[in-house]
């Protein structure tokens, strides 16, 4: 049996995971994926030849983050969600040269791991790490109050959320970050259910880890007793959602408890533990309209797979 752990639990995962899994359709929220065990697994996810979109949105960036810099101008903050290992960050660094650069991250020990690297190869920028769920409300430091602000969600971390949730996030960045500021968002695009599946199920294993580690986790920081071999990784293609759904498959009939609470899952339900949705070009550009953004550049590879778009904070409107 799982015994609780020292580390300090945040009442937020309890809460997510206990009325997740009570739910009648059971789901747990995908940014509890990432503690330091799972960020370091998407990274290891980030480098296979099944996962397109790192390799896509790197040749993106780094092909036109000079024309991002003549649109937004040198000088100012970049401000990173979800900024994980901040691996593709050193190129629009160097294009856009600021002043200072925000790391924001749900996973503490690997945020600063990560400002600690950044530090080593841009000495003179001024980095500020922000531990904090970006899904939430959001305070910038106040060191960089005065500076022009650009914003990167790169990786297309925004098809995690259904529409609802990414609309108000963005809505939440543009507060966070001003208006009048810029935004560069990688959205990968819908293609063929082939290439979807395998990037969400690789042949190696290594998503199938990262989404059992949910459980490896729960055990550890929930006082669970799940046995983690009774679940196997799960992806499938929702069609008439446009979205690649990860779940874990309950291989046979379980009974665990989780922070004192029984639960039972029979052989071949799922607790739904990801979204990843595929936009077509206007569905990209509806939705960050939608949150207060007007696009000002978009590229995409030659096959279309993926795109990288820069916004700007537009200023309220008393009318259309």
């Amino acid at each position: 049996m799982a015994t609780p752990s020292t580390t300090i639990v945040d009442p937020a995962f309890r809460a997510d995971v206990l009325a997740g899994l009570a739910s009648p359709t059971r789901a747990i929220p995908a940014r509890w994926l990432y503690d330091r065990r799972g960020s370091e697994l998407f990274e290891a996810i980030t480098t296979l030849p099944e996962y397109y979109l790192t390799r896509a949105d790197t040749a993106l960036l780094e092909r036109h983050s000079g024309e991002v810099a003549q649109i937004v101008g040198t000088g100012g903050a970049v401000v990173e969600f979800g900024s994980g290992s901040s691996a593709k960050t050193p190129i629009l660094l160097r294009a856009v040269k600021p002043t200072a650069y925000v790391p924001i991250d749900i996973s503490g020990d690997f945020l600063r791991d990560s400002a600690a690297a950044l530090h080593d190869e841009f000495p003179s920028l001024a980095l500020y790490p922000v531990e904090a769920d970006f899904m939430g409300p959001m305070e910038l430091p106040a060191e960089i109050a005065r500076l022009d602000k650009l914003g990167f969600f790169p990786g297309s971390t925004i098809g995690n959320m259904i529409a609802q949730t990414a609309v108000d996030l963005l809505r939440g960045m543009k507060s966070a970050l001003g208006v009048g500021a810029n935004l560069l968002i990688g959205i990968d695009r819908v293609k063929d259910e082939g290439v979807l599946l395998s990037a969400y199920d690789d042949a190696q294993g290594i998503t199938a880890e990262f989404n059992l580690n949910l459980l490896h986790r729960i055990n550890a920081e929930l006082g669970g007793t799940i046995p983690v071999d009774a679940f196997r990784h799960k992806a499938v293609w929702n069609a008439p959602m446009s979205r690649i759904e990860m779940h874990l498959e309950a291989v046979r009939d379980v009974t665990f408890t989780v922070s004192g609470h029984s639960f039972s899952i029979p052989a071949g339900e799922t607790i739904h533990t990801e979204n990843s949705h595929k936009y077509g070009p206007r569905d990209a550009r509806l939705l960050l309209r939608a949150a207060g953004w007007t696009i000002v550049g978009e590229w995409t590879g030659e096959d279309d797979r993926f795109a990288l778009l820069l916004a700007e904070a537009e200023a309220p409107r008393f009318a259309p």
